[in-house]
């Protein structure tokens, strides 16, 4: 699906994006929508996380001829559309990681005024094997990392409005995600976080929200689940990574400033049942 070029309504604003490895997937179009939309770009992404799944070993599709995991390759994309890029390699579970992160981003960019926590951290667990070790290494980076990357931006941020942090969450309240019990737990907390968090930092103009995109084929969809999926979306397709992007972008500018607190469900109707 091709992408309307947005209006330049970020322009001289910048925006943090964890977690955008990959290049067809949700953060790497969230980046490239948002510097469509005029904004500096400091993205985040992990290789060694990516490596371990299924993306990590085959080639992008959608029009990518290069590796699926390829920051730097979006990094150039990201310049090419006419701002400034810059991504780093930064594992969110480490607690320094936030330290991290801040610290660069506004040395080469100043204050930043967009925050998109999209990492996430997944692996299959149900009730016959989550462990202690899946539990801490999935809350490491899904709700630690979220958190501490949340206050720290409230903290710093500087301007008098125009304040965005937007999470990444996948619907834990619409329906049960089985045989993922540290993820749902994780990314429910979220939704949590979310709703207090916005009612804090009002205060400083910042704006607090988070959008579950539902099932999003984004690399990790099989062909055999394409197909148990696809009759559960009236429109006839799966959710792609720019419906995503569109709305984090639309989040992220002036005409969402009276919207906080909410968690938007952004699904194509999709049926869970």
């Amino acid at each position: 699906m091709t992408s309307q070029h947005p209006s330049q309504n970020l322009v001289g604003r910048t925006a943090i994006v964890t977690g955008a490895s990959r290049r067809p997937g949700i953060g790497a179009a969230i980046c490239r929508q948002l510097a469509q939309a005029g904004a500096s770009i400091f993205f985040t992404h992990w290789q060694n996380y990516d490596q371990m799944m299924l993306w990590g070993a085959i080639s992008a599709e959608r029009n990518f001829k290069e590796p699926a995991t390829d920051p730097t390759r979006l990094q150039e994309e990201l310049i090419s559309l006419g701002v400034e890029a810059v991504g780093v390699e930064v594992d969110l579970s480490k607690v320094d990681a936030v330290k991290t992160v801040f610290e660069q981003a506004t040395a080469q960019f100043g204050n930043i005024s967009i925050l998109v926590n999209n990492a996430a951290y997944s692996v299959a667990d149900g009730f016959e094997n989550l462990s202690a070790s899946i539990l801490d290494a999935t809350y490491a980076v899904n709700l630690r990392a979220t958190a501490l990357l949340s206050v720290e931006f409230a903290r710093c941020f500087s301007g008098a409005t125009g304040g965005r942090i937007i999470n990444l969450t996948s619907g834990q309240f619409q329906a049960p995600m089985v045989g993922e019990i540290a993820y749902a737990a994780t990314k429910g907390a979220i939704d949590a976080l979310t709703i207090t968090l916005a009612a804090e930092v009002a205060e400083k103009g910042i704006t607090v929200n988070a959008v579950n995109p539902g099932p999003t084929d984004s690399g990790w969809i099989t062909p055999a689940l394409r197909q148990e999926l696809l009759p559960r979306f009236p429109m006839g397709r799966l959710g792609e990574p720019e419906d995503v992007a569109r709305l984090v972008a639309f989040l992220a500018s002036d005409e969402a400033a009276w919207i906080t607190g909410q968690i938007i469900h952004s699904e194509g109707g999709f049926r869970r049942f």
